[in-house]
């Protein structure tokens, strides 16, 4: 069974039983600043889980995006990915443990399913601790069904909290899980006792392979404080896992999802991979890495993310170059991440349509960070072989360190790896301590240069100012969604805006924009102002900067009638024109790139 009909067949299985199917959100948290990315199927639910009612009902299936990269050292092996899919189905506040667990065994054992054999499979439960019960309800539901299938021998096993309980961090619902493994060896047909479950798990003869979390509680600042208004229902299985479970394999990449992406390294191979002095075993994990990493970079690419040295770009460029050494190590052409980006995109560009709509960009952006890269590379590797050689001790200081990353572009984690690989550490205190001076100066400078992007309150700066929201906004919709503003600077004589974009602007798409921004200045739009409690304000759906700290109440200024049907409408402390037509015409003078994924557009109102 390949991908595409597991998909089909999980999804079928539970619109069936009244679920709705909702589409994957962006790996990037819309409502959730905490987090770079979302890490599971049900984070982009928690506040119905938490009680918010849903649009779409109390019965939901979907299969997420997900990006995790806390165990990127060890990618490559059987199991660990940094990019994968999370299939899940929710109840909130309808269904509960009964119905969940007969439909778990069913989706997994019957023909409607996946057709399993029920003799294969094994559970743990919860068993109990000072925050609930023992989950005995879970262990005899199990019981039932197994009695009634004529499955024997020992199946069910009692776990601790740290097993067998789920939360989604310390402000989240939570509850006891009921977790399904899975006999790969198919050796453990007649039941185990506990002592030889674990050892089996730990030996990876078993694989889990789906988990019900029943949520019953709220945790607030760490502790469990209460139940929860109502008890829902969070299933979730990795679907890199489910392929290889119904596939046969030991390993997720060797399922369909890789083969193109395989393929196309394999033709990026020169005669130094052939005679490469790696292992055939640390090759295959070499090229395991390069595979998720450029998956990994094309999903976030076409969730708007782009390289940089914060935030979400940081580890989006901590990947590629991480990519671009391994790449070297086994001997791939330069510049082949550019078509293995491209084998990403065409074994994905069916089921998300950003991928497919943004092939081009995709492929510059990773093609451009690998030459930008390269461009420093081998003199940082001498670099670093001319700090190794200069070393009294094992320990490489935090300054070296910091002059790899900011002079030759080395992610700190990569020359943490690089120093691990001859036996050698890095003095990561002093690291940070020297970002944090760099990172000081950079904003005292920042501070001294313009405050709010602009250099006064004259009424033409005020203009300016305006016309940035309408610039803004007719970006997005010439070039697409993933614009977002970078900078501004205005003075009397123009304005200049920065912003988040990988390709040089044509001139249509530069016309485009003019007369976008022009026709908004003809119909005399009012600009608004409002002051909102910040959810309420962030559910309008208005831009704002990603990781700024905005107070319980929000300024949001809007351009048309209405807050809904408006063309423009950004949290911004002002000031603007009352209309816009005080504009008069707008004229864009230059289009040009001041950093790697930011234009700039300098333009005059007049």
């Amino acid at each position: 069974m390949n991908s595409k009909e597991i998909r089909q067949k999980y999804l079928g299985f539970f619109e069936k039983r009244g679920h709705a199917i909702l589409p994957s959100t962006s790996l990037v948290p819309e409502n959730d600043p905490s987090v770079l990315f979302n890490t599971a199927g049900m984070q982009p639910l928690v506040p119905h889980l938490l009680g918010e009612k849903h649009p779409l009902g109390k019965r939901l299936t979907s299969i997420q995006k997900c990006v995790r990269t806390i165990d990127l050292e060890s990618v490559g092996d059987n199991s660990h990915a940094t990019f994968f899919e999370m299939m899940g189905n929710w109840s909130l506040g309808d269904y509960f443990k009964k119905e969940s667990i007969n439909w778990s065994f069913e989706l997994l054992t019957s023909k409607e399913g996946f057709g399993l054999d029920a003799n294969r499979l094994y559970v743990t439960c919860f068993e109990g601790d000072e925050n609930a019960p023992k989950d005995e309800e879970s262990a005899g539901i199990w019981k039932e069904i197994f009695d009634k299938n004529g499955v024997k021998g020992n199946r069910i096993f009692f776990m601790s909290a740290e097993d067998n309980w789920w939360s989604a961090g310390d402000n989240s619902p939570c509850g006891a899980d009921t977790e399904i493994f899975y006999d790969l060896t198919n050796s453990h047909k007649e039941g185990l006792t506990h002592e030889e479950f674990i050892k089996a798990n730990s030996a990876q003869e078993l694989v889990e392979i789906w988990n019900n979390v029943f949520m019953e509680y709220e945790k607030k600042d760490g502790k469990i404080i209460g139940k929860l208004a109502n008890k829902n229902v969070d299933t979730g299985a990795g679907f890199e896992r489910f392929a290889m479970v119904l596939n046969g394999k030991d390993n997720f990449y060797d399922t369909d999802l890789f083969d193109e992406i395989f393929s196309k390294i394999e033709e990026q191979k020169t005669e130094l991979s052939v005679n490469s002095a790696l292992s055939e075993k640390e090759a295959l994990r070499v090229k395991r890495i390069i595979a998720d990493h450029i998956r990994t970079s094309v999903m976030l690419i076409s969730d708007g993310v782009t390289p940089s040295n914060t935030d979400q770009g940081y580890i989006l460029r901590r990947l590629l170059r991480r990519a671009v050494r391994f790449a070297d190590n086994l001997g791939l052409k330069k510049g082949s991440l550019f078509w293995i980006a491209d084998a990403v995109v065409s074994t994905y560009a069916d089921i998300y349509e950003n991928v497919a709509k943004q092939r081009e960009t995709i492929k510059v952006t990773i093609d451009t960070e690998e030459q930008k890269f390269r461009n420093t590379l081998s003199h940082g590797l001498k670099e670093f072989d001319r700090i190794v050689k200069k070393m009294e001790g094992d320990t490489i200081s935090g300054k070296d360190a910091f002059v790899l990353f900011s002079t030759y572009g080395f992610p700190i984690e990569m020359t943490i790896e690089m120093a691990g690989e001859i036996e050698k550490k890095i003095d990561r205190e002093d690291f940070d301590e020297e970002m944090k001076k760099h990172q000081d100066l950079s904003r005292s400078g920042a501070g001294q240069k313009f405050k709010g992007g602009m250099g006064d309150t004259s009424d033409i700066s005020i203009k300016y100012h305006t016309a940035t929201h309408l610039l803004h906004q007719a970006l997005r919709e010439v070039l697409g969604t993933h614009v977002s503003q970078k900078g501004s600077n205005i003075t009397p004589d123009r304005l200049r805006f920065d912003f988040a974009h990988t390709a040089k602007m044509t001139d249509e798409e530069k016309q485009r924009v003019e007369d976008i921004v022009n026709k908004k200045i003809e119909e005399s739009l009012p600009v608004n102002v409002v002051e909102l409690p910040f959810a309420e304000a962030e559910k309008t759906g208005a831009l704002h900067f990603f990781g700024e700290k905005y107070g319980d109440k929000v300024t949001l200024y809007y351009i048309g009638d209405t807050i809904d049907e408006a063309f423009s409408k950004e949290f911004c402390g002002g000031p603007h024109v009352k209309n816009t037509s005080e504009l008069g015409h707008f004229k864009i003078q230059k289009e040009e790139a001041v950093a790697q994924g930011v234009r700039r557009i300098k333009a005059v109102l007049s």
